[in-house]
């Protein structure tokens, strides 16, 4: 009978802890979020350089030079004539040992004229020029004898091409003493030259670097003219 009248015990009811409240700066642990971990990303690491560096004009070092028939493609000559053809110039071609064609040579008129025969004194303009997709070289622009059907037809050449895309090719096999000149069926066929903004002294005097006989012991013209040259 003891045991009944023992009284039966109820679990104790646990405490609900309310959330704390901000009061009077105090933090509301329960309202606290936890920041999730951010996504990785490599854009913040992508190497810029090559976008930045993309405009930047490359400059132009030394050019190969011939005739717009030499080039063996359609081509075009700098629209500007003022400032991308040289005036008339003089030239040489000098023997080097060790190449089997002789090299062209810049060569100060007066020097020239007091050394050399005339037959041996080339003239001629220089024009800066493309093949399509921007391969440039030095166009040989003929200005005497023009009224040889070779330096006319290829002086008109050139002068179409300022505006036009033309190739100019020997009619000899056919035994006409003169070039064809043909202009490119589509106008837009190839993209537009991005010419450079080096001056054209610039371009020639990189080309012609070292080749530019203007004292009289320069090599190329004690070579032309015999005479004994000093070995350092």
């Amino acid at each position: 009978m003891a045991k009944d009248k023992q009284k039966t015990r109820r679990p104790k009811k646990q405490k609900t802890r309310r959330p704390k409240r901000v009061i009077s700066g105090e933090i509301d642990e329960a309202n606290i979020s936890v920041p999730k971990p951010k996504k990785f990303s490599t854009n913040k690491f992508k190497s810029k350089r090559a976008a930045a560096m993309a405009n930047v004009e490359t400059l132009l070092t030394a050019l190969p030079h011939h005739s717009i028939s030499q080039a063996k493609d359609f081509v075009r000559l700098h629209p500007d004539e003022e400032k991308y053809w040289s005036p008339e110039l003089c030239f040489v071609n000098v023997p080097v040992k060790g190449q089997k064609r002789d090299t062209l040579h810049l060569i100060d008129e007066e020097l020239a004229m007091r050394y050399l025969p005339s037959a041996r004194i080339l003239r001629f303009r220089l024009a800066l020029a493309t093949k399509p997709n921007d391969v440039f070289f030095l166009c040989h622009v003929p200005s005497q004898n023009l009224d040889n059907n070779w330096n006319a037809s290829n002086q008109q050449a050139c002068e179409q091409a300022k505006t036009l895309w033309v190739q100019a090719t020997s009619r000899k096999e056919e035994g006409v003493e003169a070039y064809k000149i043909d202009i490119a069926r589509d106008p837009d066929a190839f993209p537009a030259p991005k010419w450079p903004t080096q001056t054209l002294d610039e371009i020639i005097g990189r080309t012609f670097e070292g080749r530019m006989i203007e004292t009289e012991d320069h090599p190329g013209l004690l070579r032309l003219i015999g005479a004994k040259q000093s070995v350092s």
